[in-house]
């Protein structure tokens, strides 16, 4: 590995980790844990785990590679999910509430991970092709009322960040249900 590559490569790892440990923690999910609706606005378990995979499919392949995500492309229709999130409002910067769809979307846990296998081996795919110089392009994410960043930030927040912290709200979400959390 090229010197100049550390930060890629240890991008590569630490994302593959948090890949591992979302998987470890879903790999024993039930149907009814998923589709938990647990007390206050908390996602439950299997619409936490689409925003995981279903963000980072509009983030690497969407927004840093310039095409269309996975889910209106090869898994158009064949996610597993019995709808898409919502996404940002044109002319409305800011996230979206997903509150009102996590309590509808139905997630189908046999067909799901064929989508998050391929969304997560599209994102290692792309980072192996990348030097450390381009983590440091721009990206615009005023449509999310953050002005103008970098591929680095969303990296490391909306892909690395966003991974690990809701796969610690899914190991609670299985806790407060009687499951075993992390599985590692």
């Amino acid at each position: 590995m090229a010197k100049e590559n550390r930060a890629v490569a240890m991008l590569r790892r630490q994302i593959s980790a948090a890949r591992q440990w979302l998987e470890g923690t879903m790999v024993d999910v039930t149907a009814a844990q998923a589709h938990w609706v647990p007390p206050g606005t908390a996602l439950p378990i299997g619409a936490t785990y689409a925003h995981v995979v279903v963000g980072q499919d509009g983030v690497v392949n969407g927004m840093m590679k310039g095409i269309s995500p996975l889910f209106a492309s090869a898994f158009a229709g064949s996610t597993g999910l019995s709808e898409l999130p919502p996404g940002p409002e044109p002319g409305k910067p800011g996230f979206p509430d997903w509150t009102e769809w996590s309590r509808r979307v139905r997630v189908d846990l046999g067909a799901f991970p064929a989508y998050a296998k391929a969304v997560f081996d599209a994102t290692d795919g792309w980072l192996a092709t990348l030097s450390d110089a381009d983590l440091d392009r721009p990206v615009d994410l005023s449509m999310l009322g953050m002005g103008t960043s970098s591929v680095e930030f969303l990296l490391n927040n909306a892909v690395l960040g966003n991974a690990l912290a809701h796969c610690g709200e899914i190991s609670c979400l299985k806790g407060l249900q009687g499951g075993r959390g992390y599985s590692l």
